[in-house]
């Protein structure tokens, strides 16, 4: 009986030890692990960003409300803190996200131009054969009566 109880033990402890080595296998939790997982959302969510043309422009959109709003309070509120003279890392700081916000905006708004002309392109060509079909024969109809 006693050695059953000690085998019991025994085998509890092989599969604790067997649980513990799935978990780390499974969660690698190094750092380097999660920078990787860090990029890749950040690359997936880009692409996403990038590829949907609701999403970039509600991107769009939510990037400028903000960079208004640190136009706004920076130069209201927000004076007296990034003052240049007194904090000029802040200053630079707050300034330069806020330039950041709008150049990014402005940059999703020319992809967004561009995209928008590349789709259009090929049903204008198309719409522009039609009508050209449509004249030749009107034309066509007209001679012949």
């Amino acid at each position: 009986m006693v050695d059953l109880v000690f085998l019991d033990r025994k085998i509890d402890k092989w599969r604790a030890s067997q649980r513990s080595q799935i978990q780390s296998t499974v969660s690698n939790n190094s750092p380097s692990e999660k920078a990787l997982r860090t990029t890749s959302f950040i690359t997936r969510a880009t692409r996403g960003v990038i590829r949907d043309q609701q999403t970039r422009r509600n991107t769009m959109f939510i990037l400028l409300l903000v960079a208004l709003a640190l136009l706004f309070s920076g130069t209201t509120f927000l004076q007296t803190t990034l003052n240049p003279r007194e904090r000029p890392i802040w200053f630079i700081l707050f300034w330069t996200v806020c330039g950041w916000l709008t150049l990014t905006a402005l940059l999703l708004a020319v992809f967004d131009l561009l995209i928008v002309k590349l789709q259009v392109a090929p049903s204008a060509t198309r719409a522009g054969a039609e009508s050209e079909n449509e004249l030749t024969s009107t034309h066509n109809q007209r001679i012949i009566a």
